[in-house]
């Protein structure tokens, strides 16, 4: 696995920044607009050929760069900083980790260097309607027609199901869970949008009827898919909660510099300071630990499975509460429709419930320290 220096992280984050922030205002923009598409295919675009950020952790034998965590948290740091309607989490965390994690050397084959290359948004279509990373509670199934496995169920709250061009879908066969691939227009399959809280986002319903699918990876093998998606699916998460706090916390802090109440500027009541100083500090508590579980997904793996869920656990908590504080900070501009704070809360609401809810994630931590 590659590795990147501390500077060339930094220049990997100004590079990204700089190329997102000149976008933000139309990204933002863009979420406040009910029908606009949830993917920005230009811009997907754009990113893969002036960046070529989609193929960082994707191996080199695959068309990518073989780096691992610490690098793909920065690019995902700054996607949420920045709310961008990119299909990253979707394709390159989740999609790509699953192929990656069902050693099917022709899937990879297929389909990774197509990822790397910005070419194909995929999607992993796993929980239904509970929303939880349960298997027991899925009933969608896969069965063998001659030689044709075909899909009948129903999978909820697929992450850019509506704009993916390949769907990997888990599936139960009477070999147990298996990761299969569904092309985005095959016979049988039917996506619907779900209308939720978080308006930077795309989810979707997706109907399976008899839909065409092939086995990705070994038959029965799916419950080891479905821990290596969501310990990457975690750090993604949390990664993203990082950036977009920290984008929250500027916001709220210069804010706080030019208004104005009583001649003085409302920065400098201690109040207010206290609030600011109160958000920092759990801030660069959740950086921390993100960063620390980063670095153990590429030097020390068997911690990864501890640290990820515990800072996702952290780092979503921590959004929560600053998203909500810049509302607060910002008084009543802070709930209007035409100011940014309410995307930002609306994201962070998303990120604490995407999984289950804090009680489902607490519970993940405990379970992986063996409590």
């Amino acid at each position: 696995m590659n590795v990147c220096s501390e500077q060339e992280l930094d220049d990997l984050r100004m590079s990204v920044r700089g190329f997102l922030s000149v976008r933000q205002g139309e990204f933002l923009e863009r979420a406040k607009t009910w029908d606009a598409p949830k993917i920005d295919l230009p811009c997907w675009q754009r990113i893969s050929t002036e960046l070529d950020v989609q193929g960082l952790a994707i191996p080199e034998e695959y068309g990518g760069h073989g780096y691992g965590l610490p690098e793909l948290r920065i690019v995902l740091e700054e996607c949420g900083r920045s709310l961008a309607p990119l299909p990253f989490l979707s394709t390159v965390v989740m999609a790509a980790t699953a192929l990656i994690a069902s050693s099917d050397d022709e899937a990879c084959d297929r389909y990774l260097p197509e990822i790397a290359s910005g070419r194909l948004i995929a999607t992993l279509a796993a929980v239904e309607k509970s929303g939880r990373w349960t298997p027991a509670e899925w009933e969608t199934r896969a069965d063998k027609c001659d030689d044709q496995w075909l899909i009948t169920g129903t999978k909820y709250f697929v992450l850019d199901g509506a704009g993916a061009d390949l769907c990997l879908v888990l599936a139960h066969t009477p070999a147990g869970l298996t990761l299969f691939e569904v092309e985005g227009r095959a016979p049988g399959l039917q996506c619907g949008d779900m209308s939720g809280l978080d308006l930077t986002r795309g989810y979707a319903r997706v109907y399976f009827a008899n839909t065409p699918a092939r086995v990705v990876g070994p038959l029965g093998e799916g419950m080891a898919i479905v821990e290596n998606v969501l310990e990457n699916l975690r750090i993604g998460l949390a990664a993203e909660a990082v950036g977009a706090a920290e984008r929250c916390l500027e916001m709220s802090v210069d804010y706080a510099k030019i208004r104005f109440q009583f001649g003085r500027a409302i920065g400098s009541f201690q109040a207010v300071k206290h609030l600011c100083a109160d958000m920092f500090v759990q801030f660069e508590g959740a950086r921390a630990l993100l960063a620390e579980a980063a670095l153990a997904g590429r030097d020390q793996p068997e911690k990864l499975p501890v640290l990820a869920a515990a800072s996702f656990v952290e780092c979503s908590r921590m959004f929560f509460f600053v998203a909500r504080e810049n509302i607060h900070l910002h008084g009543g501009i802070g709930f209007t429709w035409e100011h940014d704070a309410h995307l930002y809360f609306r994201r962070a609401k998303t990120t604490e419930l995407v999984l289950g809810g804090p009680v489902v994630d607490y519970e993940a931590v405990l379970t992986k320290l063996g409590v």
